[in-house]
């Protein structure tokens, strides 16, 4: 069985750090340009353009054609909420919907993920948005979060809060230290991609948790080396080690759609997947 998530309200989820206002397209498309450090021959070389014409548009002396745009877009790797941004500070409309998860037209979508969740049971598995606001679970993340604070837990939930905090899954993880440093890494990775607000104030919340000494490292315990850092949680009397693996649409037209991410949890070890299936049995 999946859980379907109430998403409760919001703030706007993600987006780059909002510009001066009356930016145009031509000084945004620079910032991007920058920050995946190329230059505008490089850029210009890939895009099928020439350096001069990328000159022009980021001084504002050319207007962009809207295929141009989204073909830079492309070549900069620009989060689909952002190109939507570029296009509207060039004058014309946004390319890509956003559609609530609630909505109809999302009805095969949601049925999809949820026999994508079924079929990891009793493996731990959910899909978040990208602030890492809960959008569905199955019966293997509920297991874990067992004894995490009600107040975590009332909608929307944030997987980062339940996890990170210490009225959450934080202190029955054995190697919070590494794991903590992991989630943290993670989320540094994508501010730094997409210059995300909304992520920046989640991260200063959740890197502000304080941390309780102790713990072990990964390895401590382990009877064979592990293949990638696990999560060593405690859990009815023993410890159960995990992997994640994270998946994302590949060819996503929808802004909600491009925003969402399913990560899986698969046993470390023997013990963790034999414990697992005893509990689904």
């Amino acid at each position: 069985m999946t859980t379907a998530l109430p998403a409760g309200p919001r703030p706007h989820r993600v987006g780059a750090t909002p510009g001066p206002a009356g930016r145009g397209v031509g000084p945004l498309l620079r910032d991007w340009r920058e920050r995946r450090r190329l230059s505008q021959l490089e850029l210009a070389l890939r895009a099928g353009s020439s350096a001069r014409h990328i000159s022009f548009v980021e001084t504002g002396r050319s207007r962009p054609s809207e295929e141009l745009i989204l073909r830079l877009a492309d070549h900069l790797d620009v989060p689909m909420r952002e190109r939507n941004a570029l296009l509207l500070a060039a004058g014309y409309a946004p390319r890509f919907p956003e559609t609530s998860m609630d909505d109809p037209a999302m009805e095969g979508l949601r049925a999809g993920l949820d026999r994508l969740l079924q079929g990891y049971d009793p493996y731990p598995a959910l899909v978040v948005d990208a602030t890492y606001q809960v959008v569905a679970v199955n019966r293997g993340i509920t297991m874990l979060m067992e004894g995490v604070s009600e107040e975590l837990l009332v909608p929307p939930l944030n997987a980062m809060r339940v996890v990170l905090h210490p009225e959450g899954m934080a202190p029955r993880i054995r190697n919070l230290a590494e794991w903590r440093g992991h989630l943290l890494e993670q989320m540094e990775r994508q501010i730094a991609l997409d210059r995300s607000a909304v992520l920046r104030e989640l991260y200063e919340e959740v890197a502000a948790y304080p941390v309780a000494d102790g713990g072990e490292s990964a390895a401590d315990g382990a009877s064979a080396p592990y293949f990638a850092l696990p999560m060593r949680i405690e859990h009815d009397g023993r410890v159960l080690s995990f992997v994640s693996s994270i998946s994302t649409f590949n060819t996503p037209m929808d802004v909600t759609v491009a925003e969402l991410a399913v990560e899986t949890f698969l046993p470390a070890d023997r013990e963790t997947a034999d414990h697992l299936r005893a509990l689904d049995g």
